[in-house]
């Protein structure tokens, strides 16, 4: 059988990636078995069989220590000199479920760096049960084996899973594709990620391969462009610093809840003996070497060891440290994986980035292999690990290329995940996915060039490099890369030690997939100069946000020569939407938190060599939805078995009214309106109410507390049903869910969006959720007449109040309703905000609509309305235009020339019978009447002397409203 057909376990749970403060915690894999060296021991103390009930099938699991040869050794131990002394005993456990005579494909799963084969229990067991044999093993130095961390040296940690593979073969419960050669793949995330890719660059009997967040060149991962990634470093090799343990045999605190430490013994080339939980004790328990040497360097080998001191005390690395991390990289067996790869990278990872997986999808695709790309949303930076849906994605994986399951489905050839919004009941990010049939690589499928601005500019790199910006940060930085889809996220640059170059607005949206690239002339004063580059995402009102809070170091050799140096710049691989009038924002700072400056200050002088920054993108990506909350299909399914419920129990129909032709160009018409309280025969909240509305009118609805106007309003909008009258808008009779409710648009009760999306996105949100075409929305009209600006661009958290109240009218205007309902429009608004909203009320109205506004501040309904309704207690008391309800009052302005009244002038007219009060006012006199009519006061007026010069109604809204309501009391 060929080795390279399709096979796969059920869903593969992989290991936690790294997450602070706990240790580096990547999988890993197995490497090459050296010429000569002999099969693997069953060492005394390790053979246990752990039945586990409670799940559909119970699953068997052997614990076992395997003993590895140091080079020039052997298992026996019967090499000559210390290399004999050296052997090392591998921790491993063994998973089934069934028959043992049933052979089965066979996983590998490796664990994080600084965890063990504990991190894997629950991963290997849904292996088993989905048809799998399962090896997990702690690696070199990890865990209870021994043996010192050589990440992932060739002839440690790669040839001991050779060896592993070399005991699957001799397992009845594996299948073979051929002697010695079992069918097996391989899994793992971060540091167990680069094993498996090393294992099946090195041992062609892997099959299949799913590698997670990982690196593809460890000397590129710690010296990016020559730079010293001093944090993650420190992280990396702190984590193994910490001396070998002692006590690192098999015990019941290491079996899983359940399992017992059994007995059993084997040799070399023994298939593995096993015993019964409880057995009795190991004749002879493994006592490991005690530690030697060194103990700065802890489980590390030590030329590492010596690596690192030697980078960290000089700031940046030497060939020799670049060759000693390279040569223990996948990229050395690059072109020799030929088995079937899933690479799953991080967005949130600035260990191990997204060139990281680029690099090996690239070359096992030229080497032949199937390959899928998936960039999950989280990384070792932290963020959403996506875990339930990578281990499917890997468990059909392994269905494919193990099993041979053509049926299995293994996803596209490209995912990316993207946020989209919150759920509201537990508060977590959601995440969907957009997928392509190919992978665009980090160029993407178009490019797009976005012209840069900005003059040449220092920035300075202060003496030891500190203060330092800060971009990503271990642990801290996944969620906040999430968050920048949000319009939130923690970046930081010194005054003074960074240089930017702006783009101009964005006309539209531009979704960035990939790497964007610049071009920019570097000169220092000192002999090279260290840069970060990062593309910000920059709002309207000047608020910056880091994509994936990612940089890209670099190290400019030769600029201190005259003239200094152009440099291509390949900045961080990004998946983010730029939206339409957002700028994009070239920046290179001196400093970096995550990465070593220079320790001398020094200055460089930055320009842009070409005005363009090329930005990828992938327009061919088909979105996918994201999953649901379950309330959000059960309520409606809800609401549906309710509706059938009230239908079968027969409410009484309501036939709808014919359409009234007379009535068809008349916008509301409201004709003995009338509701009752609820369980009350006799008490209406509105009664007997009756006014009509015309095209082009600003009518404002007015009434104390308690007046019926919140009724009829939702009486007009088919919230509720009247227990009397009509209404009728456009010739048709109103019931909840007429057709002709489209042309009515209402604001009413305060606007209600989501914070974190834009204006613009909350109106298209808005307007899909009514089901008409989108080209039926007119929102650039809306917009015009609301007035946003660049504001609808932005987070609405970001809005001030009257900017919420102009969106919530402007997602009234969607679809620009004939008839538009405003209720108190101008609340919380400040004085000039309500000018603004009292401007766009009127854009509206003189457009041939109608406005219908509910408010409480006379002074704006008698500056914006061109008529009113005046309703007390349910009823109407008046109806008409502004200047006739208050023209109606009984105080007069008259209007005297030739300056101020004199006081025995005002004296003398307040003693005219008829007249109640007389007040000097800027233009003449105030005269309140009681009996007198107006024509009856102009000739006593003349008669006292009095220099008329006109006689006029003088009074307020206010005034008005007031007598009304007292009136009408």
């Amino acid at each position: 059988m060929d080795s390279r057909q399709s096979r796969t376990p059920g869903p593969l749970r992989l290991p936690r990636p790294l997450r602070l403060p706990r240790p580096l915690r990547p999988p890993r894999g197995r490497g090459r078995l050296a010429a000569g060296a002999v099969a693997v021991a069953l060492v005394a103390g390790a053979g246990t069989w752990a039945a586990v009930a409670g799940e559909p099938a119970a699953v068997h699991r052997a614990d076992r220590y395997l003993t590895m040869p140091a080079p020039g050794g052997d298992a026996d131990g019967d090499g000559e000199g210390a290399a004999a002394r050296r052997n090392v005993r591998i921790d491993t456990s063994f998973y089934t479920s069934g028959p043992a005579s049933e052979r089965r494909p066979a996983v590998l799963l490796g664990h994080g760096f600084g965890g063990s084969k504990k991190d894997l229990h629950e991963q290997a067991e849904g292996l088993a049960r989905d048809g799998y044999a399962v090896l997990t093993w702690s690696a070199r130095g990890f865990g209870k084996s021994t043996g010192r961390i050589g990440l992932n040296d060739k002839e440690n940690e790669v040839a001991d899973v050779r060896r592993l593979v070399d005991w699957l073969a001799t397992r009845p419960e594996v299948r073979l594709d051929a002697d010695g050669d079992p069918r097996v793949g391989i899994a793992g995330a971060s540091y167990g990620g680069a094993i498996s890719l090393l294992a099946a660059g090195h041992d062609q009997r892997i099959d299949a391969v799913a590698a997670q967040n990982t690196y593809w060149d460890l000397s590129e991962a710690l010296f990016p462009d020559g730079v010293f990634k001093k944090l993650w470093s420190g992280i990396f090799f702190t984590t193994g610093s910490t001396p070998v343990p002692t006590d690192m045999g098999p015990s019941p605190e290491d079996a899983p809840d359940g399992g017992g430490a059994g007995q059993g013994t084997g040799g070399a080339g023994d298939t593995g003996a096993t015993g019964g939980g409880g057995g009795r004790a190991p004749e002879a328990p493994f006592q490991p070497e005690p530690v030697t040497g060194d103990r700065s360097c802890g489980r590390f080998e030590t030329a590492l060891c010596e690596m690192y001191e030697r980078v960290a005390v000089a700031g940046k690395p030497d060939a020799e440290a670049e060759k000693l991390l390279r040569e223990r990289s996948p990229v050395t067996v690059g072109d020799r994986i030929k088995a079937p790869t899933l690479v799953l990278g991080g967005q949130a990872d600035s260990l191990f980035p997204l060139s990281h997986a680029d690099a090996m999808a690239r070359q096992i695709k030229e080497n032949g292999a199937p390959v899928s790309v998936d960039w999950i949303a989280g990384g070792h930076d932290g963020g959403d690990q996506e875990t339930e849906r990578v281990r499917q994605r890997v468990g059909a994986w392994f269905d494919r290329h193990l099993k041979g399951d053509e049926e299995a489905d293994t996803g596209a050839a490209f995912r990316v995940s993207r946020t989209g919004g919150f759920d509201s009941t537990d508060g977590r990010v959601q995440l969907s996915g957009a997928t392509g049939d190919h992978y665009p690589g980090l160029d993407g499928d178009k490019t797009r060039t976005v012209r840069l601005t900005g003059r040449e500019q220092t920035a300075a790199n202060p003496a030891g490099g500190t203060p330092a910006a800060v971009s990503s940060v271990p642990g801290l930085s996944g969620a906040a890369a999430q968050l920048t889809a949000f319009g939130a996220g923690v970046a930081l640059d010194f005054p003074g030690q960074a240089a930017a170059f702006d783009s101009e607005p964005l006309t539209s949206a531009v979704r960035v997939t990939g790497a964007p690239a610049a071009r920019v002339r570097v000169a220092s004063d000192t002999e090279d100069a260290v840069l970060f580059a990062k593309v910000y995402d920059v709002g309207p009102g000047g608020s910056q946000l880091l994509p994936s809070q990612l940089v890209a170091p670099v190290r400019v050799g030769g600029a201190g020569e005259d003239g200094g140096r152009t440099v291509e710049l390949r900045l961080p691989v990004i998946d983010h939407k730029f939206e339409a009038g957002h700028r994009m924002r070239l920046v290179l700072s001196a400093t970096d938190m995550g990465y070593a400056s220079p320790l001398e200050p020094a200055e460089y002088r930055v320009s842009l060599a070409d005005t363009g920054l090329t930005v990828p993108t992938a327009p061919g990506l088909t979105t996918e939805n994201g999953d649901l909350p379950a309330w959000v299909w059960g309520l409606p399914l809800a609401g549906a078995a309710l509706g059938a419920v009230l239908l079968v129990t027969g409410r009484r129909r309501v036939t709808t009214p014919a359409p009234d032709p007379a009535l068809a160009g008349v916008p509301l018409k409201i004709t003995g309106l009338g509701k009752r309280y609820a369980k009350s025969a006799d008490r209406y909240a509105v009664q007997d109410l009756s006014f009509r509305v015309e095209r082009g009118q600003v009518l404002g609805l007015l009434g104390p507390n308690g007046a019926g106007k919140t009724t009829t309003l939702r009486m007009l909008m088919g919230l509720i049903t009247p227990d009397a009258g009509e209404i009728r808008v456009f010739g048709h009779a109103i019931r909840p869910g007429a057709p002709v409710l489209s042309r009515v648009g209402a604001f009413v009760e305060g606007p209600g969006f989501l914070p974190h999306l834009s204006g613009r996105a909350n109106l298209e949100l808005y307007w899909q959720a009514t089901g008409r075409p989108a080209d039926e929305a007119h929102l650039d009209e809306a917009l015009e007449i609301a007035g946003l600006g660049d504001a609808l661009e932005r987070a609405v958290r970001t809005y001030s109040q009257g900017m919420r109240q102009r969106l919530a009218i402007a997602q009234a205007m969607l679809g620009l309703p004939d008839l538009l309902i405003l209720d108190e429009p101008t609340n919380g608004l400040d004085p000039p905000q309500i000018r603004e909203m009292r401007n766009v009320m009127v854009r509206y109205a003189q457009g041939g609509r109608t406005v219908i506004v509910s408010s409480h501040l006379l002074a704006e309904v008698e500056q914006t309305c061109t008529h009113l309704v005046v309703m007390d207690r349910g009823r109407l008391v008046s109806a008409g235009p502004v200047a006739e309800i208050t023209g109606s009052g009984d105080t007069l302005l008259v209007g005297v020339a030739g300056g101020p009244v004199s006081d025995e002038s005002v004296d003398a007219v307040a003693a005219l019978k008829g007249v109640d009060s007389v007040v000097r006012a800027e233009e003449g006199l105030l005269v309140r009447l009681d009996g007198m009519t107006a024509s009856q006061l102009l000739p006593e007026l003349v008669r006292l002397g009095i220099p008329v010069d006109r006689v006029g109604p003088h009074r307020r809204l206010e005034d008005a409203f007031l007598t009304l309501i007292g009136g009408a009391a």
